[in-house]
């Protein structure tokens, strides 16, 4: 029996996609991210880990709290001390970063990397702090062996910690993503004025509105700076095509949503 349009069917055949169908049937993809770019995120956080660890021990050290004697001795608070720095640089580090930055650590936004639930939207707390706990297993036998097993066999590149927590870990590139669709879309020419009704919704091209869905869907995991410039670009695009006034453009989410309202009645 075939699948049906928009099943997990029809991504049987490409593993470096998540593709999501919105309310509107309008499908949102995400390029997955699979070995390779993960890795690199790993080692700039395991890097930083490195780093901040040393600056602890040498803290310590200065301070007398725990002294090179100390550990040589096998002193139980000293160990416990050392062993309490090293959990929270590893796995603590992961989840407060990705809880604060909207499913990124400093290695994911050098590489253009984001944790998002697989329905699209962002992660929460819960979330953050469950998918790594799971590093505990991820990371057997060495060098996240089991991580790598399941990211390679998976349908969307998940490995455990992201079964649990039902999340993926996917390219973010909004801005070549947005430019790109804008290419095929810019070409378009406006119907005559006297025929908009309204914004004119209407006159909008399949591309144009496909672009406004997108950053809609995707808004909610784009950095506010991010969100607002692209909100605007959109907006003074399709209101400059649409001949609507420059105040009326304002605010350019509401604008688009407007534009998506008008669209689907």
């Amino acid at each position: 029996m075939s699948a049906p349009p928009g099943d997990l069917g029809d991504q049987a055949s490409s593993f470096d996609k998540l593709t999501i169908e919105t309310p509107e049937q309008l499908p949102l993809e995400f390029p997955l991210a699979g070995v390779g770019s993960r890795f690199l995120a790993l080692l700039v956080d395991s890097m930083i880990q490195i780093l901040a660890g040393l600056a602890a021990f040498v803290v310590l050290l200065l301070s007398q709290v725990v002294t090179i004697g100390y550990l040589r001795s096998g002193h139980l608070w000293a160990v416990a001390v050392m062993v309490l720095i090293v959990f929270v640089l590893y796995y603590a580090y992961f989840a407060f970063f990705e809880a604060i930055w909207n499913g990124q650590t400093p290695g994911k936004r050098q590489q253009g990397l984001r944790v998002i639930k697989e329905n699209g939207g962002p992660i929460s707390v819960f979330d953050a702090v469950s998918r790594n706990l799971m590093r505990v297993i991820d990371q057997l036998p060495l060098l996240y062996g089991v991580g790598i097993i399941s990211v390679l066999v998976s349908e969307r590149s998940q490995r455990l910690g992201d079964f649990v927590a039902g999340t993926v870990v996917v390219h973010e590139k909004p801005l070549e993503g947005l430019t790109a669709a804008w290419r095929s879309a810019g070409t378009a020419t406006a119907q005559p004025e006297a025929a908009v009704p309204r914004l004119g919704a209407e006159n909008l091209t399949p591309e144009e509105f496909r672009v406004i869905e997108t950053f809609l869907e995707r808004r909610h995991s784009l950095e506010k700076y991010v969100r607002d410039r692209f909100a605007w670009e959109i907006a003074q695009r399709l209101g400059a095509k649409l001949n609507v006034r420059e105040e009326d453009r304002r605010p350019s989410e509401e604008f688009l949503e407007a534009l998506v309202r008008e669209r689907r009645r």
